[in-house]
């Protein structure tokens, strides 16, 4: 089994190593990181060899393309705990959405509140949407005021991030933590 890993928004088993890079001149980087200057990739592969390492293409985008000595195995290791670290640290938002009708009751609407506020508490963007059916569809102005009254509630621990807008048979509002 082939298992590819990404690094940098280039798979990590795509990088060229050794006789695979083909390129005329590259710029090379040292073990320890020093510019040893553009040469040819036999050159670099030579003084690759001389050092027991890999010789790795990191930059294939480039003019020319950056090439470095390193131990493979050790680089690959590296690029994966880097790319795991990351991903750790990456908050991922979601979008929770909540459905109100124009002639909801209050009670029924302090329940949808205490629902986004839980939302609102783990993080999530809450998306308020308020659906028209059959004849509400002419009283949609007025019916404005619903989604106003809900971002008031909501005004201690959410902002509005998008103000009510309507688009087709509803009317919608997103709703953010309060920073």
């Amino acid at each position: 089994m082939l298992s590819t890993f990404f690094m940098e928004g280039t798979a990590i088993s795509d990088l060229m190593i050794n006789e695979q890079i083909k390129d005329k001149e590259i710029r090379l980087i040292g073990e320890n990181g020093e510019q040893l200057g553009i040469m040819s990739a036999r050159e670099a592969m030579k003084l690759a060899e001389e050092a027991e390492l890999d010789l790795v293409k990191i930059a294939p985008t480039a003019k020319p393309p950056v090439c470095k000595i390193v131990d493979y195995g050790k680089y690959k290791y590296e690029q994966l705990r880097r790319e795991k670290e990351a991903k750790k640290k990456q908050k991922i938002v979601e979008i929770k959405e909540i459905r109100l009708t124009p002639n909801i009751d209050t009670n029924d609407l302090n329940t949808k509140v205490n629902a986004a506020k839980k939302f609102i508490a783990k993080g999530d963007r809450v998306k308020v949407t308020l659906r028209f059916r059959g004849r509400e569809m002419a009283h949609m102005n007025t019916s404005k005021h619903i989604l106003d009254e809900f971002a008031e509630s909501l005004a201690d621990v959410a902002v509005v991030e998008k103000a009510p807008k309507v688009e087709g048979r509803s009317m919608t509002m997103f709703l953010t933590v309060k920073r």
